[in-house]
């Protein structure tokens, strides 16, 4: 169990400029072998300095991720992405936790509104096939998070994915890079039990879908509560017949390889 009590004063970093490293990422993710979150946040601070960004989806754990990166850098650009269709509980969850961590929030969502999204390609995660899930989840994610990145000048971006919650995530280390940006994973290694312990430690809230039997949330149209018949978390989303969105995939077939390949 990680003592949260041991590090609840930080200094905070601001104003640092970096020039976009060249990193040898077998030896990187060697030195943060074992390393704790907070480390690898500052490491990051320092490697990337303002072309540093993190995302955020305001999910069940998001609080976690948000309060961990704001402590050390709080002006840090956070990326949401608003697809339209995000239940009512996730947007008053989203205010709430920007005001009480003051976020420097960026929004970005699709150039195509969801009216003319439906009125045009029809209401896609009704298709129940992953062709038409890719499609929407490009259109109403992949293209606004791309594009936020290049607006923001992005070198690296700090994600809170972890490897318990899909089959891809148990292949990802620390970090890496995808479409030429440097994705940095700070709690990575964690268990549901140390974001349990990091949220009562700093009483900071789970997101409310939890309460009524949610544990991961996105879309209204394609999340649901845990059943006794689920064997996994992610067979709630999109269905059961994908795992990940796409925001956290390689986005080129050479990058799709590469991770195949590798010993990730």
């Amino acid at each position: 169990m990680i003592n949260w009590q041991e590090q609840r004063e930080l200094p905070q970093v601001g104003g640092i400029t970096a020039e976009k490293p060249n990193l040898d990422l077998n030896l990187v993710n060697q030195k943060l072998t074992d390393t704790d979150a907070i480390a690898i946040i500052k490491w990051a601070v320092e490697t990337f300095g303002d072309g540093l960004v993190m995302s955020t989806s305001f999910g069940i754990q998001a609080a976690v991720m948000l309060h961990l990166v704001t402590r050390i850098l709080p002006d840090i650009p956070v990326i949401w992405i608003d697809t339209g269709y995000l239940p009512p509980k996730t947007y008053r969850f989203a205010e709430q936790l920007t005001e009480r961590l003051q976020l420097n929030l960026k929004v970005y969502q699709s150039p195509i509104s969801p009216a003319r999204m439906e009125a045009i390609y029809g209401r896609l995660w009704t298709e129940n096939n992953i062709e038409a899930l890719d499609r929407y989840n490009q259109m109403r994610k992949v293209e606004p998070m791309q594009r936020g990145l290049r607006e923001m000048k992005a070198t690296a971006w700090l994600a809170g994915l972890r490897t318990q919650q899909t089959d891809h995530r148990k292949t990802l280390r620390n970090v890496d890079k995808q479409s030429g940006i440097y994705k940095v994973l700070p709690i990575l290694n964690w268990t549901a039990e140390d974001i349990d312990d990091y949220l009562t430690t700093y009483d900071l809230p789970y997101h409310p879908l939890r309460e009524l039997g949610y544990a991961t949330v996105g879309d209204w149209h394609s999340s649901r509560p845990v059943t006794d018949a689920d064997k996994h978390e992610r067979d709630t989303r999109f269905g059961g017949i994908k795992q990940e969105c796409g925001l956290h995939l390689p986005q080129t077939p050479g990058e799709a390889e590469s991770l195949n390949s590798s010993s990730l």
